[in-house]
């Protein structure tokens, strides 16, 4: 390949394909944060990008003209006040026009600097940057032993898969295996593929930080055409179907999500269609609402570690996690101990949710007690999401810019938001589902949970979206407002995993502090008794009719 940042290059690319290039070019410059917010609400600014603590905003102007007017300098002027921003850079293939030069001076003089990077500069940067980006993740030891195991199955059966919970890496696991993959064939086709748009554009960015920069990478979706195909092409599965039946043929797939792949469908079509590459699957969660075992396709799995033996080890952070479910109704637990009772029977009598309010001055509590606090609560609905954010900025000066983030939200406002959290200007994030898939961040140190779901996998990942450690960071504080028994089922065996193993791996120095706690410890004792297989438990109908033992003595 040759510079990406090359003048020929990004006259041919277009005015998307410069901000694609600038997007990855600063990785390479050694941002931790960077973000696309091109739209028509940019505040004129096309890419925000944090290092070091500090703001940066670029406007991106691509021109075929060869010069560029003051219109790009007053973009950028706009954005330094909007994002509030420490630096501002105005990046462009072509050069500054006369007006444009003027305004700059003019801008200059009064204090408001704005740096270019012509096409010139661009060139050399590119030329000069780094040829693997400096925050490249490196697999820890779990990761090195996951990786070789998948390149074994991947020569031995040309098939593998990896099951690897969230905060654990899958992504620098399946990173690394597509580099050392290249290495060794640079001229192979590499394909990446996942359900959604916004995922594959996640992945092609998380895979920046593992691939030196003469690899080409490009997305392929509905929305977005590529011109070429060459090194790695990440792609929504459709879009990746109608490449492949138009001739396209990879080398190496990689399947994002496995777990979405069925029986039957365009998972199954496209790997049918590519049965001569090698094939390999990442999950975070593999189980699937249809029982359909994706281990049928892939093999048995190459590498596999749960939460909890993450957690047991060291490699996510210590969690406090404490369920609210003091609101017992005391005399329906005693009638249930003498007659069997369904999911849905003891959900209605069980738990009695409590108001947001209340769950506010929780959360506020638990607030003051945490540093440099982080927060995201998991809410029921859009409407719920939007009213517990009006209502936590409302109620404490700190949360005074507490938003919501959900799929009503644009993209680009979304892309805003997470670069605020990130830099701590928005403490706190309420949301639906959002951060379920392909959202990173490993800022968060507190996460509530408002809203009920049956789903063992969600329950998983969210999670699993604080247990992901960074510098500085060592604790996540999980507080949960439980009103479903099956979430305490959940928890009764994540604390119960947590209690059991070999001694070597309990004695681990980092696998200590970890607690699940119920507000009112009879409370867990109960339930413990009662639910026997928290497994099964977990993926029950509502009609199941649980048989409990006697629990009298337990009952005062």
């Amino acid at each position: 390949m040759t510079n990406f940042l090359d003048s020929r290059e990004l006259l041919a690319a277009g005015p998307r394909g410069l901000t694609h290039a600038l997007e990855r070019a600063l990785w390479h410059l050694g941002f931790a944060d960077v973000r696309v917010v091109d739209g028509r609400d940019d505040g004129g600014a096309d890419l925000l990008a944090v290092r070091n603590g500090q703001q940066w905003v670029v406007q991106s102007k691509w021109t075929s003209q060869g010069t560029i007017d003051r219109a790009g300098i007053d973009d950028c002027e706009r954005a330094k006040t909007r994002y509030e921003a420490d630096k501002c850079v105005l990046a462009t293939n072509g050069t500054l026009g006369r007006s444009a030069e003027g305004r700059r001076k003019i801008l200059d003089e009064v204090g408001i600097k704005i740096d270019v990077w012509n096409g010139k500069t661009l060139a050399t940067i590119g030329e000069r940057m780094s040829t693997d980006v400096p925050a490249r993740l490196r697999p820890r030891k779990y990761q090195e032993r996951a990786i070789a195991r998948l390149r074994e199955d991947l020569a031995r059966r040309q098939r593998a898969l990896l099951v690897l919970a969230t905060g654990l890496g899958k992504t620098v696991v399946g990173g690394e295996v597509i580099r050392q993959h290249l290495d060794e064939h640079p001229h192979d086709r590499v394909l990446v593929v996942a359900h959604m748009r916004e995922l594959v554009e996640q992945l092609e960015r998380s895979l920046w930080r593992h691939l030196p920069k003469t690899v080409p990478t490009q997305v392929l979706t509905g929305e977005r055409k590529p011109a070429r195909f060459d090194g790695v092409t990440c792609a929504t599965v459709d879009s990746a179907l109608g490449l492949v039946t138009n001739g396209y043929k990879p080398n190496l797939i990689m399947v994002d999500e496995t777990h979405h792949v069925g029986a039957t469908g365009m998972y199954q079509m496209l790997l049918e269609a590519c049965d001569g590459a090698l094939q390999f699957g990442v999950t975070a969660t593999p189980w699937r609402g249809d029982k359909f075992d994706i281990e049928e396709h892939f093999g048995a799995a190459s590498f596999t570690m749960g939460i909890e033996e993450g957690m047991r080890e060291g490699h996510l952070a210590k969690v406090d996690y404490r369920l609210f479910v003091d609101d017992l109704d005391w005399d329906f637990v005693a009638a249930a101990s003498r007659q069997g009772h369904t999911i849905r029977e003891l959900n209605s009598k069980l738990f009695l949710p409590q108001r947001d309010e209340v769950i506010i001055d929780h959360l506020r509590e638990a607030w003051r007690g945490v540093h440099e606090p982080r927060g995201i609560v998991f809410c029921q609905t859009i409407e719920h999401a939007e009213r517990m954010a009006e209502l936590l900025a409302a109620s404490d000066p700190v949360w005074a810019r507490a938003a919501a983030l959900h799929s009503g939200v644009p993209k680009q406002h979304r892309q805003i938001l997470l670069n605020s959290f990130r830099l701590g200007r928005v403490p706190i994030l309420t949301t639906v589902d959002v951060f379920n898939e392909g959202v990173d961040v490993p800022d968060v140190n507190i996460i509530a949970f408002l809203r009920v779901t049956h789903s063992r996998r969600i329950f998983v990942q969210q999670l699993g979206r604080g247990l992901r450690l960074r510098d500085g960071k060592e604790s996540l504080l999980a507080l949960d407002f439980v009103s479903d028994i099956r979430r305490v089922a959940a928890a009764l065996r994540l604390r119960r995993s947590l209690n059991v193993g070999d001694t070597e791996t309990l004695n681990l120095p980092l696998a200590r502090g970890n607690k699940i706690e119920f507000t009112d410890a009879s409370v867990g004792s109960l339930l413990d008794q009662w639910i026997r297989d928290a497994a099964d438990l977990e993926t029950s109908a509502d009609e199941v009719r649980l048989q409990f033992p006697d629990v009298s003595a337990s009952v005062n």
